[in-house]
């Protein structure tokens, strides 16, 4: 591995700079009571307000006219991914959540998690004529998917789903519920998976099916968010299938062979997330150490007592372990042929217990002003800490971890 970050991406980051200064940044100050004051953030409902939407609509479109929004998706979909693998992307979101922490509009110049938004290599598996209808708008930014796997009794068990699917000539009827769906309340369409075989499913071979559904506020229905650590609304929701007819035409991948389509998009996803938890985390310690070099009590900076000190270093080595671990899984994923399971679980779990620990110790070499909005850690803390339960909580990683280890797989070169 050549550890020297690429011109290539260095090139990247400073456009992704200047398209921050030049269109982000003035929505931001367009919009700035909405997206700095929870109360004006959300609606009575607990969505996004309209301004909020906008705000963000804004920057997603302008993104995708620049072309970064995509610039990661399968060129099969109209992306750039042939010259951006997965090594220039981790880098790329480390280096930009390193600088702008968790800024909102930021955060949508990439689809969210890479498989819940924009071009998911989920939708690889859409029938010709349906990428033709679909595919510009969500090149566009115009149109919102969402990823529908979780529900109530079912997050990280995929075979234990209630949603139904039953054919009707060349039409499936889907009911059931789904929840804590990223971005629900704002889609268009869901990605919603099926058991279309009970048997198969009882014998864990098969029988889930993934359906691209439209949210037509009538048979498929999400139209409320669900509040998330002290915010006054969220970005997850539930959404409702009553009888919704879906043509056959509409089913993402194989009948029956949903697992593997969803394991194409988490995949990707969590090597996104775990990189921006490295970035994020970068973020919170330069603020940490600038803080510490200035704070005095005592006499003395802060930096200079020994505590403080102990808590810096400790920070550091942990992220310095995640990177490297990111780093190296995202090469594993470049170069070898075979999805690297365990590792990818490994990535998963550290980066994102890591980020919590160092935002922790942050707040706290901060002291009062750790607490307060101003500096943004305590909302960045939040974010850390929904980020271990997603895509798979990190017991459930460590889970996959040891079954890995334990079928043989021991080797982690």
């Amino acid at each position: 591995m050549d550890f020297k970050i690429p011109d290539q991406v260095k090139e990247v980051v400073a456009s992704i700079d200047k398209f921050i200064e030049q269109e982000v940044d003035p929505v931001k100050k367009q919009y700035q009571q909405q997206l700095t004051n929870d109360r004006y953030f959300y609606d009575e409902n607990g969505l996004y307000a309209k301004e909020t939407m906008d705000a963000i609509r804004k920057v997603r479109k302008k993104s995708a006219e620049a072309g970064f929004f995509h610039m990661f998706a399968d060129p099969e979909l109209g992306g750039s991914g042939d010259e951006f693998g997965p090594l220039n992307m981790v880098l790329i979101h480390e280096l930009l959540y390193r600088k702008h922490g968790q800024d909102l509009l930021t955060q949508h110049i990439f689809p969210i998690g890479l498989f819940t938004d924009g071009l998911t290599p989920v939708l690889k598996g859409l029938k010709p004529e349906v990428k033709a209808d679909i595919l510009p708008g969500v090149q566009s930014g115009d149109t919102w998917l969402c990823f529908g796997l979780s529900e109530p009794d079912a997050g990280s068990d995929i075979w234990n789903l209630k949603t139904r699917a039953v054919k009707d000539g060349d039409h499936w009827v889907l009911n059931g519920t789904k929840q804590w769906i990223s971005y629900a309340p704002y889609s268009d369409y869901a990605m919603i998976f099926a058991i279309t075989d009970p048997e198969m499913v009882r014998q864990k071979s098969g029988g889930i099916t993934c359906f691209l559904v439209p949210l037509d506020g009538v048979t498929c229905v999400s139209d409320s968010a669900i509040p998330l650590l002290g915010n006054l609304g969220g970005d997850t929701g539930i959404i409702s299938l009553e009888d919704a007819r879906v043509h056959e035409k509409y089913i993402i991948g194989d009948v029956h062979q949903a697992y593997k389509t969803a394991l194409d998009g988490i995949n990707l996803g969590r090597l996104s997330v775990a990189a921006n938890c490295v970035g994020t985390a970068q973020w919170a310690l330069d603020k940490a150490i600038e803080y510490a070099n200035e704070r005095k009590t005592f006499g003395v900076t802060i930096g200079k007592h020994q505590t403080i000190q102990t808590m810096i270093a400790d920070c550091a080595l942990e992220i310095y372990a995640a990177q490297n671990m990111v780093l190296h899984c995202a090469w594993k994923v470049e170069n070898q042929n075979k999805s690297p399971v365990k590792e990818l679980s490994m990535v998963k779990a550290h980066a994102t217990e890591m980020t919590q620990s160092v935002l922790d110790k942050c707040m706290q070499i901060h002291g009062g002003m750790g607490l307060t909005n101003e500096l943004g850690l305590e909302h960045v803390w939040r974010w850390a800490r929904e980020q271990r339960i997603p895509d798979g909580t990190t017991e459930m990683q460590k889970r996959t971890i040891a079954k890995e280890l334990l079928k043989g797989g021991t080797s982690f070169l």
